[in-house]
């Protein structure tokens, strides 16, 4: 079992593992639980009743976080011709076809946070899917990283849109924030994807669906937070 530092235990004493926090009160308390000299990032992990194993129950979304992630997000775009040019003009980072797969391939080039493909790449794309896939960057059409319209797609990306896909355990990870952004971003920013997670509950799902959400700086303990609250807070 891992051993915390004198730090961590001491923080820790402020939360009260009893209590289901609103999420305002959580995110004040993530805030004051801070613990590192660099400035942490602000995650939520939300507990669902569901079985990612069958194709029905899988939650997968994209949401654009209102006040973004408190970082700059490099962008790579797969295109050709007319839509490479767009995409260089919309403020991609890296732009390419086959010499891109060819770099990620053989260079391991992976220095960027989102990969961005036109419908007609997706046939170069296709072939990184054990490279990418793992890493969470292989575009999707799903969740709008496979599309004709390169400049949405890029500015989304750039102010803030992140991916999530509930993992084997139920449990869905999705980062907020920076420990530096106001309360009142962060709080904006939690609601936003805890929102489309309620939105995107399969209606195989059985029992109880939010079945647990928890929120952390990197470095902090995690405070969690009252479901029925969150539930009720987007009824109707």
């Amino acid at each position: 079992m891992a051993k915390h530092g004198k730090k961590f235990r001491k923080v820790s004493e402020k939360v009260d593992r009893t209590k289901r926090y609103t999420v305002e009160e959580a995110v004040s308390l993530v805030k004051e639980l801070k613990v590192a000299k660099f400035d942490e990032s602000v995650d939520v992990a939300v507990n669902l009743g569901v079985d990612p194993r069958h194709a029905d129950q899988m939650v997968r979304g994209a949401v654009v976080l209102p006040h973004g992630t408190g970082k700059k997000v490099k962008v790579a775009v797969f295109a050709k011709g007319d839509k490479a040019r767009e995409a260089e003009a919309a403020g991609a980072d890296v732009v390419g076809a086959e010499d891109l797969a060819k770099r990620i391939e053989e260079e391991n080039f992976l220095d960027f946070d989102t990969a961005i493909a036109t419908p007609d790449m997706m046939g170069v794309v296709g072939k990184l899917g054990r490279v990418l896939g793992p890493r969470g960057l292989m575009p999707n059409p799903k969740v709008g990283t496979v599309t004709t319209d390169v400049t949405r797609a890029i500015r989304e990306a750039k102010a803030g849109k992140i991916e999530f896909r509930v993992e084997k355990a139920g449990i869905v990870h999705a980062p907020v924030g920076k420990v530096s952004m106001d309360s009142e971003k962060l709080i904006a920013n939690l609601n936003e994807i805890l929102g489309m997670v309620l939105r995107l509950k399969p209606s195989t799902a059985k029992g109880v669906y939010l079945q647990g959400v928890t929120v952390s700086s990197t470095m902090g303990p995690a405070v969690k937070v009252d479901t029925v609250a969150v539930q009720n807070a987007f009824k109707g």
